[in-house]
């Protein structure tokens, strides 16, 4: 029989034998033994409100935090940069509150979710650290330069900061044909999360019923109350990091896709203006850039921080 003809048909023995179970838990448990398998370990950080922090910290040399956005984990979103920059620095990517195995007790804002990632750096003992969020890690990202002798350097990718308009929201809902904003990004059931698939990604997803399911189930079902209000509560958590004097600001870079339909293009270059920072655009690329271009986003992380 030859070689790729067994590929094949292993490939399918596999799908076929995982379908009825759970490929998506399947899929993740492999990535966690590939960030194990290059040094990394698994870890939980009780938060003072009540609640746990998952994190995974992995690899030495300066801190690098890696902050993951709406309806993602740090495994889910970064594993591929992950497993290459622990090479150079010390990773620490937690799951956000409210997503993957984390959760607070506090209020759902960003305030909450940007004191608990303080607590993990105290935990760490890590006085100043370099930051990288990408959408509404961006945001958490933001909140955190607000306190800048704790940055070193931060990379916001494709998160617009306090420069997002109640009309950029409207637009935003036309696009994706919702009436709120925490319809896209709350998704109720597996077509409403091929639907948010579709808007930030560049290629369609091909994405069968049944691993639409399991998407749904493991990482939009839960914590959806906390969720809506996290998205709810950003207009007044907007209007509060906008105080803050953009020339105080950690020095920063900011990296887009030059087809991104969640918060395009136009609304990084202003971010860009506004911090007076470089921007990288990359081209044939939506909102999920660290998805869509890990060994790009491996290069510029490693480019600007070094």
């Amino acid at each position: 029989m030859p070689r790729l003809f067994r590929h094949v048909m292993l490939f399918f023995v596999l799908i076929f034998t995982l379908s009825g179970c759970e490929i998506v838990k399947w899929k993740a448990t492999q990535d966690g033994e590939s960030l194990v398998n290059a040094g990394y370990s698994e870890q939980f950080l009780p938060l003072k409100e009540g609640g746990s922090m998952k994190f995974w910290v992995g690899g030495t040399g300066k801190p690098l935090l890696l902050l993951h956005g709406f309806g993602g984990t740090a495994m889910s979103t970064w594993k591929k940069e992950m497993m290459v920059l622990s090479q150079d620095y010390q990773v620490i990517a937690p799951d956000l509150a409210w997503f993957g195995d984390s959760h607070s007790k506090g209020l759902p804002d960003l305030t909450t979710q940007t004191n608990a990632i303080w607590q993990l750096m105290d935990h760490l003992k890590i006085d100043k650290v370099n930051v990288a969020g990408i959408s509404y890690g961006g945001f958490v990202t933001y909140n955190m330069m607000t306190t800048p002798e704790r940055i070193d350097k931060s990379i916001i990718i494709a998160s617009p900061g306090p420069l997002f308009s109640e009309k950029d929201l409207d637009d935003l809902c036309l696009r994706a044909g919702v009436d709120k904003p925490e319809n896209l990004f709350v998704p109720q059931n597996s077509d409403e999360v091929r639907r948010l698939f579709d808007n930030v990604f560049y290629e369609k997803k091909y994405m069968p019923d049944f691993i639409a399911d399991q998407i749904y189930t493991s990482y939009f079902s839960p914590w959806q109350a906390e969720r809506t209000s996290l998205i709810q509560t950003l207009i007044k958590d907007r209007d509060r990091i906008a105080e803050f004097p953009p020339n105080n600001l950690p020095n920063s870079m900011v990296i887009w896709g030059d087809s991104d339909q969640i918060f395009p293009l136009k609304s990084g270059i202003q971010l860009s203006r506004y911090l007076n920072a470089p921007i990288v655009v990359i081209p044939e690329t939506g909102h999920g850039v660290t998805n869509e271009q890990p060994e790009v986003v491996v290069k510029l992380i490693k480019s600007f921080l070094s």
